[in-house]
C-alpha cells in the first residue's frame, strides 16, 4: 500500500497509477460506460435520479451492460461535479440505501412511464460503503 508523500515527485509515482486507471476505464474497448446527467434540480433536493425501469420492465441502472456509472451535476448547463462507480458497487449501494428507506422511488419522465429512485447524494458516497 502506497502512502501520502508530500514530495512532489514520490507523490507523482501515485497520481500517475490513477491516471492510468482512468485511461483504461475511458480508453479501454472492454470497458463500457453510462453516463448521466442531473441538471441543477440536485442543488435544492441533495439527490441524483435514476432510472430503474420504463413501463414496467428494467432500464437505467437494473438493465445497463455498463462497467462504470458516471453521474454528470451541472448548474446552468456548467458541469460542476461528477460522479462514478463500477456498476456492480452502485447497485449495492442503492440496494443498502432502499432496504434503510434512504431512497424515495418516483414516477417521472414522459407521461410518468420511468420509475426513478431519487438517491441522496451525500449518502451514495459515505464512507461506510467503501470499508
Amino acid at each position: 500500500m502506497m502512502t501520502y508523500n508530500p514530495n512532489f515527485d514520490i507523490d507523482l509515482e501515485f497520481g500517475l497509477i490513477y491516471e492510468d486507471k482512468l485511461k483504461d476505464i475511458l480508453q479501454s474497448e472492454g470497458g463500457k460506460i453510462e453516463v448521466k446527467t442531473e441538471r441543477d434540480t440536485w442543488v435544492d433536493t441533495g439527490n441524483i435520479a435514476i432510472e430503474v425501469s420504463f413501463k414496467g420492465k428494467p432500464s437505467g441502472l437494473a438493465k445497463t451492460k455498463a462497467d462504470w456509472w458516471f453521474h454528470i451535476l451541472t448548474i446552468d448547463g456548467n458541469i460542476i461535479s461528477m460522479l462514478s462507480f463500477p456498476v456492480p458497487k452502485l447497485k449495492y449501494i442503492i440496494r443498502e440505501l432502499y432496504k434503510k428507506d434512504l431512497i424515495k422511488s418516483v414516477m417521472g419522465g414522459d407521461n410518468n412511464d420511468s420509475e426513478i429512485l431519487l438517491a441522496p447524494i451525500d449518502k451514495l458516497i459515505s464512507q461506510s460503503f467503501f470499508k
